[in-house]
């Protein structure tokens, strides 16, 4: 047991700063702009560079993992984030920010691509719903927690602030990694950099031309990426088809419970995403609240999950995930639903219940998916359900975002933070749908037969 604290504490650690990181840096752009002498589309590239060299690495670390070591790969990520971090905090320019950025990104992918695969091998089958649930409380908290903690940071610091305090957290945890975490089974094939390329052009493109069309890009510029991106991933699948172990895991998504967790995941974190952009715009352009005042009331969405996620932990050694997730996606359905409907004065409590039921439900729903992710994944291939996992959160927190600039573009004036909110329900409808399939007799006997 004291090993096992140890190591899922480095773990934890890691992944919350590489999650914050990829919210932190939204709040500051507008200070880091004016320091820098930068306009604010291409201060842009200070979030995106960061995202895009995670997406791009995280299926080729991932499956990386399985060969080396997924220690290995924790251990130089955590890394190489760290003097990343520091990197960034020294910047004095917008390229140096950038390039340090990418790099911190690639850093923050090695430690993405194998966090869950850590998790499962620290922690005894029986307990495994336990420390998932840990591990969903983190990133979920992280996540929705990163634009409060940066505002907090920024009232007493300057910007540099927010990358430097990676440094000496990010050596705390890499110290207790290399005494703790254990050795895990490597694979003896050989690394796919075919696979791997293809994987970071077909990923990078996607991403690229999502978030372009998002932010109002030219046409005929978002077509290309895009284009470009479906050849050049159809060759990708093509290729992974024909692999043994392949990179891309479409040995996995023939699985159906792991299929659908997937399709679950892209579309509940589009339906987060659609939120966290939205609500403060809804909060503050249209019901009047202050920038503290609208931290405060959505600060009930993060502490909610935190008191829900390791009761699910606990619920799936009871119920089925499949059957937790509907349950909780429903609850977020309607808890988005209900945000969209407030009156144009609401009493603060009448937001907060609402923000709650929203945290509820998705802290009910994260656990048992990413349970189920792992557990209908093979041993050997938790490398591969671990990359996956991370990909499908990225893309669709990615897709939400898009969807919102979209959504206010074409929306009414003064209706598109609403309509956001519709359009998040809708997803998060559409996801507890495709959880519930995964109760289905249909849906067990592969699983029974991938875990074996």
């Amino acid at each position: 047991m004291p090993a096992r604290v140890w190591a899922i504490a480095t773990v934890m650690l890691a992944i919350s700063l590489s999650v914050l990181d990829s919210a932190i840096a939204n709040v500051a752009l507008p200070t880091i702009a004016r320091d820098l002498n930068a306009s604010p589309a291409t201060s842009i590239w200070i979030v995106n560079a960061y995202q895009l060299a995670i997406t791009i690495s995280l299926l080729p670390l991932a499956a990386l993992g399985e060969i080396v070591g997924y220690r290995r790969v924790y251990t130089v990520g955590l890394t190489l984030f760290t003097l990343a971090s520091l990197a960034c905090a020294l910047s004095d320019s917008l390229v140096t920010l950038t390039l340090a950025r990418v790099a911190q990104g690639f850093g923050a992918a090695g430690i993405m691509s194998v966090n869950t695969a850590l998790v499962k091998a620290i922690y005894p089958s029986r307990w495994l719903g336990r420390g998932v649930a840990l591990n969903s409380l983190i990133v979920a908290v992280s996540s929705a927690a990163g634009p409060t903690i940066a505002a907090g940071v920024l009232s007493i610091a300057h910007w540099p602030w927010l990358f430097a305090i990676n440094v000496p957290l990010g050596i705390i945890a890499f110290a207790i990694a290399v005494r703790s975490l254990p050795d895990t089974a490597r694979a003896s094939h050989p690394f796919d950099w075919i696979g791997a390329l293809l994987s970071a052009l077909t990923f990078g493109l996607l991403i690229s031309g999502i978030d372009s069309f998002g932010h109002g890009q030219e046409h005929w510029l978002v077509a290309i990426e895009l284009v470009a991106a479906i050849v050049i991933g159809t060759i990708f699948v093509r290729r992974q088809r024909s692999q043994p172990v392949p990179l891309l895991p479409v040995d996995l998504l023939r699985i159906p419970i792991f299929g659908l967790s997937i399709c679950t995941s892209m579309a509940s974190f589009c339906a987060q995403m659609l939120a966290f952009v939205s609500l403060p715009f809804f909060l503050q352009d249209t019901l009047g609240f202050d920038h503290v005042q609208t931290g405060l009331l959505m600060t009930a969405w993060p502490l909610t999950i935190v008191v829900v996620a390791p009761l699910a932990g606990r619920l799936l050694e009871y119920y089925k995930p499949g059957l937790l997730g509907a349950i909780g996606l429903a609850a977020f359905a309607l808890g988005l639903l209900a945000l969209g409907f407030l009156p144009a004065n609401p009493h603060p409590i009448d937001i907060v219940w609402r923000m709650a039921l929203c945290g509820f439900g998705f802290g009910l729903f994260q656990s048992p998916n990413n349970y189920a992710m792992l557990m209908s994944a093979p041993a050997h291939r938790s490398g591969g359900a671990s990359g996956m996992l991370g990909t499908a959160r990225l893309t669709g927190q990615t897709t939400g975002a898009a969807l919102v600039a979209l959504v206010f573009s074409v929306a009414p004036q003064g209706y598109g933070t609403r309509a956001s909110l519709y359009v998040a329900a809708a997803f998060a409808a559409v996801a507890a749908v495709v959880s519930s399939l995964r109760t289905l007799p249909s849906a067990q006997p592969d699983a029974n037969s991938a875990r074996s």
